[in-house]
């Protein structure tokens, strides 16, 4: 009786899994097109990393699933809610989207990944506020894993994009742009813009549809639906992997494309990845 109940007794000390929770209120980037002032906007490299917020007291992810990384990840971080990517490196987006879906965590993995912090989120100034605040509160945190994306100003539109080009050539995914007077809010906003040499989106994988050829037996492309509910084909950018062990119906990626053929469907549609971090209510 004695050993059933110190049984009983551990099973309720064990820690619960993550539990999903509400997405938390991330404000979301549209797309630059030339023509405002670049001057009034801070500009950084966009990670190509997972989006996360700290809320002072754990990390979690944009589908509001609490990401349990290991207590010396996080140790000695503020007591304030932070917005920023889990990101090790350019061009290395799977290994960290793997590091945080893997249970139990392993904390050598996680010894190589930064938490690259750009806004916060509860602060109610202007961004040009946040920045100075965010740079000061980063300074004063002696956090291994905690680091500030770094932000500059740029004169105009021609040396905005040899900027883009240079952060290309090295392997960058592209640049953000933060207005300067802008707010934080939930939800999509013009103060905040991302700018690539190629445009993205994200669909949903509805249908399979089989290879021919050298891909016999395998995935010949994803049958995808937008948004607005229009379906279409991405049949490139599939790694051998992804053709053997398509994406699940009903999981959401994100494709690249070159603007918008006459029937307004993207043009040259090729697949990215999984978005790992897709919010159940975003499809409608």
């Amino acid at each position: 009786m004695i050993r059933l109940l110190l049984v009983l007794l551990c099973a309720c000390l064990l820690p619960l899994p993550a539990q999903a929770a509400a997405p938390p209120p991330l404000m979301l980037a549209g797309q630059w097109r030339d023509g405002p002032e670049v001057s009034h906007y801070w500009v950084s490299e966009k990670l190509d990393g997972v989006r996360a917020r700290w809320d002072g007291r754990q990390l979690w992810t944009r589908a509001g699933n609490r990401i349990p990384a290991p207590p010396a990840f996080t140790e000695g971080w503020p007591a304030q809610a932070l917005d920023g990517e889990l990101w090790i490196a350019r061009n290395r987006f799977d290994e960290v989207s793997a590091i945080i879906r893997t249970r139990p965590q392993h904390s050598d993995d996680w010894r190589q990944v930064r938490f690259m912090a750009f806004d916060l989120p509860e602060h109610p100034g202007p961004f040009s506020q946040r920045l100075e605040a965010l740079q000061q509160l980063i300074q004063q945190t002696d956090a291994h894993h905690l680091a500030l994306v770094a932000q500059q100003r740029v004169a105009d539109t021609a040396r905005l994009q040899q900027l883009l080009r240079t952060v290309v050539a090295a392997g960058g995914e592209g640049l953000m742009l933060h207005h300067q007077d802008n707010r934080y809010s939930a939800g999509r906003s013009p103060g905040i813009l991302k700018l690539k040499p190629w445009d993205d989106a994200e669909a949903w994988v509805v249908g399979h549809v089989p290879g021919k050829g050298k891909y016999t037996g395998m995935l010949g492309a994803l049958l995808v639906e937008r948004h607005d509910g229009r379906r279409f084909r991405i049949g490139s950018g599939l790694k051998d992997v992804e053709r053997a062990h398509p994406p699940a119906i009903g999981t959401q990626v994100t494709y690249r494309y070159n603007g918008f053929t006459a029937n307004g469907l993207p043009r040259f549609a090729r697949f990215l990845r999984v978005r790992e971090e897709a919010t159940p209510d975003e499809r409608r």
